[in-house]
């Protein structure tokens, strides 16, 4: 039967989300339960165009891109896919009515990794819309379940929210995003020399992003709610954490909050949302 092929390919999402992001899996633990597997689901397939790019560097990337894409719309035409991962995600995707240009936008912006590009500004627009912002939508989708209006007026924090995260997963991977894959996301930044005015610039804009999302988390459905709170909560401290850490130690290691530290997070979540949301 189907449906025990089904229960697998999300099982396996949920393995992938829990080997790549701590973080993410407390996050979606507090979800309620009806919503966690779209969101593995969603979390599986993002990781999975991502690996390509990011470290599959002894294969040809653009042709397992390329692949990659012809069977992510053939698995949710057909509703099925061979690879668990995509029949997981077309699941989701037909099940949540999540709009097929969300996923050309996810993927445009994971070709952009395949070439060396110098960002000006609307080039950095368009990949933080296409890697984090269109991703926050498609999590917004599964969190209204089909309620188009509310989906309308959160649209604008979701969006915020994923432009926060991406940013600051930026500002953590300076270093290896430009000492090994040659990748400098922030425009008019020198990396050869980052220096403490870039970095506030750049802090500025990620703290408005987080301000404006906070808005909209306060408005989500309360089955989401918490969830997304706490990812909220982890990667706000992260961000602290990065904020008080100088732009030459930024450059040569990857900032990180202990998994001690996390689950503390998640008590201080679990705490604040009582109090305010």
């Amino acid at each position: 039967m189907k449906a025990l092929y089904d229960k697998v390919s999300g099982k396996i999402c949920k393995q992938i989300t829990r080997s790549y992001s701590t973080s993410f899996s407390i996050g979606i633990n507090l979800l309620h339960h009806s919503i966690h597997l779209p969101i593995y689901s969603i979390y599986g397939f993002v990781r999975l165009a991502d690996e390509i790019v990011d470290s599959f560097h002894d294969y040809n990337k653009q042709a397992l891109l390329d692949q990659f894409e012809r069977d992510t719309y053939t698995s949710i035409r057909e509703g099925i896919s061979l690879n668990p991962v995509l029949n997981a995600f077309q699941h989701t995707v037909n099940a949540y009515n999540i709009e097929l240009d969300l996923i050309s936008t996810f993927l445009h912006s994971m070709r952009m990794d395949l070439d060396d590009i110098e960002y000006d500004q609307a080039a950095f627009e368009k990949y933080i819309l296409g890697s984090a912002e269109v991703v926050g939508l498609m999590c917004l989708q599964v969190f209204v379940e089909g309620d188009k209006q509310n989906y309308e007026k959160l649209k604008p924090a979701a969006m915020k929210l994923g432009a926060a995260f991406q940013k600051v997963n930026f500002l953590r991977d300076l270093g290896a995003d430009y000492e090994k894959l040659g990748r400098s996301y922030f425009p008019n930044v020198d990396l050869s020399d980052l220096d403490e005015n870039d970095k506030a610039k750049i802090e500025a804009s990620i703290r408005s992003d987080f301000t404006e999302a906070l808005v909209g988390i306060k408005a989500l459905p309360k089955k989401a709610k918490l969830g997304v709170f706490t990812a909220y909560v982890y990667y706000l401290n992260l961000f602290r954490k990065i904020a008080k850490t100088p732009p030459r130690e930024i450059m040569n290691k990857r900032i990180r909050i202990s998994n001690f530290r996390k689950f503390l997070l998640l008590f201080k979540s679990y705490y604040l949302s009582q109090r305010s949301l």
